[in-house]
């Protein structure tokens, strides 16, 4: 049975449109490599600061899973690497250099054990993401079903379909390797009315899943619950669909694709931009000229769930310019005691809290579970299948008050520790 196309909410975001409707090349000249939101990667540089490296020339490796790396997004010398205690990633600063090497992969062919090895190496494994808890999969995990997200919904986000819309056979090559990485299906989530799956793909197994315009249907956890909730027993994998057709371009090109589409959007822009750029690109470079007189906030991801940074993150398409805020004058000490009192404030639920969860969610139950630590009944509730990124519409209709991905946050990791080896 599918979603209701109607459920969701459309949050309203100003910016001003992009200078053209076809996206333009803007490779930055610094860019950086990082791990996603929230997550620890404990690491062993590859290299060294002042060597020159290929464009998808692995430039470190994990500690847990030494045959994942990360790769460079672009050809360039190695400015700086910095690890914080316990030799956790904080970043790598890469220096571009014009006309550099690209790296060249050996070619899978059709052999499963290959392809894993293919993606590891060429930095590609890390753009999978893994439920329940999050993260990249364990390098030998097969999981009960991939979902490729075709679609997405958050406010200002780029079109998945437009990322693609030259990339249609690498798309289907790639789909075809997620295919060798599971014995379920492979969903395709796509715009209703599109057609970008072709029969046949992954082994026959691919399976197409109309998404509707509202927020959050574009988003992997409301369909993964829906569809093919995921449990400590039986993880789920997403991928974002550009990041299949570089897959695509991998296995029969034997290279990392070099950029992907972003779009700079936000109320403190003169102008938009629709622009293809490295992963790990310096958002100052992304927007220096395009940004109106006055402070602002440079943050990765959407006006929802991004946050302020420096470097494009690992899995984002979206750049987000917004007008600095002041900070708010200090309470009277009376009022203060009052507001402090009355926390943690109550989730009243309504409507718009059951669409900000797609309607697919028994929200106030879920809510409830959350805020008071009963993590039996948020598993049995679904929260599993989710991730900060689907809590943030919630939060954002209740004003940020109740911080429920901080709060899904604690669940998962509480539940990790518990089904742990």
């Amino acid at each position: 049975m599918s979603l209701a196309l109607s459920a969701g909410l459309l949050p309203r975001f100003t910016s001003p449109a992009a200078g053209t409707e076809e996206p333009v090349e803007a490779i930055t000249e610094e860019a950086g490599i990082t791990a996603e939101a929230g997550q620890r990667l404990r690491v062993t540089p590859l290299v060294a600061e002042g060597a020159r490296v290929a464009q998808g020339a692995p430039v470190a490796a994990l500690r847990d899973h030494p045959a994942i790396r990360l790769v460079a997004p672009m050809a360039a010398t190695v400015a700086a690497i910095r690890l914080l205690p316990g030799s956790v990633l904080s970043e790598i600063v890469l220096f571009r250099e014009a006309g550099g090497d690209r790296q060249d992969h050996p070619l899978p062919g059709s052999d499963t054990a290959a392809l894993r090895a293919t993606l590891q190496n060429a930095g590609l494994w890390p753009l999978l993401r893994r439920r329940p808890f999050g993260g990249m999969p364990g390098p030998d995990e097969r999981p009960a079903a991939i979902f490729v997200m075709a679609a997405d919904t958050r406010p200002l986000a780029p079109s998945p379909h437009t990322a693609i819309v030259h990339q249609q056979a690498a798309f289907g090559r790639g789909l075809d390797a997620l295919g060798q990485l599971t014995d379920g299906p492979v969903y395709v989530v796509e715009p209703a009315g599109t057609e970008l799956l072709e029969r046949g793909r992954a082994g026959g197994r691919a399976v197409a899943l109309p998404c509707g315009p509202r927020h959050p249907q574009g988003l992997a956890g409301l369909q993964i619950h829906h569809h093919r909730p995921a449990t400590a027993e039986a993880a789920v994998w997403d991928i974002h669909a550009e990041d299949v057709a570089a897959i695509g371009t991998l296995i029969h090109d034997g290279v990392v694709p070099e950029t992907r589409l972003v779009r700079v959007a936000g109320s403190a822009l003169r102008q938009g931009r629709l622009v293809r750029t490295q992963p790990g690109a310096d958002l100052r470079g992304l927007v220096h000229g395009y940004a109106l007189p006055g402070a602002h906030t440079i943050r990765t991801g959407s006006p929802l769930d991004g946050g302020a940074a420096h470097w494009l993150g690992p899995r984002d398409r979206q750049v987000t310019v917004l007008p600095r805020q002041g900070r708010p004058g200090a309470a009277h000490w009376f009022r203060a005691a009052l507001t402090r009192s009355s926390l943690p404030l109550p989730v009243i639920p309504t409507a718009a809290l059951d669409q900000a969860l797609g309607g697919a969610l028994p929200a106030a139950a879920l809510v409830r579970a959350l805020g008071a630590g009963e993590d039996e009944a948020a598993v049995r509730l679904g929260a599993l299948s989710l991730l900060e990124e689907d809590m943030a519409l919630a939060d954002y209709v209740l004003g940020g008050e109740a911080n429920l991905a901080a709060q899904l946050r604690r669940t998962l990791d509480r539940v990790a520790q518990e089904v742990a080896p």
